[in-house]
C-alpha cells in the first residue's frame, strides 16, 4: 500500500538544519575554471518528528546552505516513533546504498555515522542502532535512509493492514 505523500507547512514546526556535506565542484569553460560550491542540508523538528534534506548550489558557500535548507523546507516528511527510538527494524534501499535502522533500548543512544546521524538527531530519535551498507556518497545514503524512514509503520497501521484490532497486537 503505497504512502500518500501530504506536504507540511514549514511554518508550524521549529525546525533546525544540519549541514551534511558541502562539495566544491569545478566545471571548465572556455575561459578557465568555474568554482561552485553544493550543500547538503538536513532540516527538522526534534518534537514534532518531522524531517526534511535539500541540496543547494550557489558560487559561495553560504548562499549554498541557504538554498539547500528552503529545499529540505519543501520535502518534510513525518516518521513514526516509539518514544525515543523507532517501532521496528529496517532497509532502506537507494542505488548502491544501503542503511539499517534497529531499535534500541533506552540510553543507547545515536549509533550512527554521517550523514545517518544527521537525519537521526533532526527527527528526534535519540536511541538507534543502524548500519550503512554499500555507498558512502552521503547523498545517497540520505536517500536510503529516508525510504528506510518511509517504511515504519506505527501500531495502528500495521493493526489495519492485518484487519485486527490494535489491541490484540
Amino acid at each position: 500500500m503505497p504512502a500518500i505523500k501530504i506536504r507540511l507547512n514549514p511554518d508550524q514546526y521549529q525546525l533546525k538544519d544540519q549541514v551534511v556535506a558541502i562539495n566544491r565542484v569545478t566545471k571548465v569553460v572556455k575561459g578557465g575554471k568555474n568554482l561552485s560550491f553544493a550543500a547538503l542540508v538536513v532540516v527538522g523538528d526534534p518534537g514534532a518528528g518531522v524531517v526534511g534534506y535539500g541540496s543547494g548550489k550557489s558560487k559561495e558557500v553560504p548562499s549554498a546552505i541557504r538554498k539547500g535548507i528552503e529545499a529540505a523546507k519543501k520535502n518534510l516528511v513525518q516518521v513514526h516513533r516509539r518514544e525515543t527510538t523507532i517501532p521496528h527494524a529496517v532497509l532502506g534501499c537507494y542505488g548502491s546504498g544501503r542503511v539499517l535502522l534497529k531499535p534500541a533500548p533506552a540510553g543507547t543512544g545515536v549509533i550512527a555515522g554521517g550523514a545517518v546521524r544527521a537525519v537521526m538527531e533532526s527527527v528526534g530519535v535519540a536511541n538507534v542502532l543502524t548500519k550503512s551498507i554499500g555507498t558512502t556518497n552521503p547523498h545517497n545514503v540520505i536517500k536510503a535512509t529516508f525510504a528506510a524512514l518511509a517504511q515504519l509503520r506505527d501500531k495502528q497501521q500495521v493493526a489495519l493492514l492485518r484487519g485486527k484490532p490494535a489491541e490484540e497486537l
